[in-house]
């Protein structure tokens, strides 16, 4: 995956928080963002929120054959987290093997390394999941 230091740096905030959006006539939450309510409509007005990144998993798989430039992470589990104000994020579970993973397990959000850039000394974090 070749991602230079402008696209990085415009995608950084994404990258290292949940950032969804809440609507403040249903108070129904969402992830990713939506600029409108699909229960409400028009009439819903969109508020940017931030979610904690607390939650359990409800799906998971592992995977052995990975993408470009995840090719060192493999073998890697990839899961849905219900997080515990209500979206559905996916993301990858670390510090754990698939054998110590189950469905409903509880997972907090850490930071990790995901991947270096194209260019000298480029390192992309993000957020992942961890058994609690």
């Amino acid at each position: 995956m070749d991602v230079g230091v402008p696209q990085s740096w415009r995608n950084e905030r994404q990258r290292y928080l949940i950032i969804g959006s809440q609507c403040e006539t249903c108070g129904e939450s969402f992830f990713p963002q939506r600029q409108i309510c699909p229960n409400c409509r028009r009439k819903g007005k969109m508020k940017e929120r931030r979610f904690k990144g607390n939650g359990s998993i409800i799906s998971y798989t592992v995977v052995y054959s990975p993408p470009a430039g995840y090719k060192l992470k493999a073998p890697y589990i990839l899961a849905l987290i219900k997080l515990d104000e209500g979206p559905v994020v996916l993301g990858t579970i670390e510090d754990a093997k698939p054998e110590e993973i189950k469905i409903g397990t509880k997972v907090e959000q850490v930071l990790r390394r995901w991947i270096e850039g194209k260019g000298p000394n480029i390192i992309h974090y993000g957020f992942a999941f961890r058994p609690i």
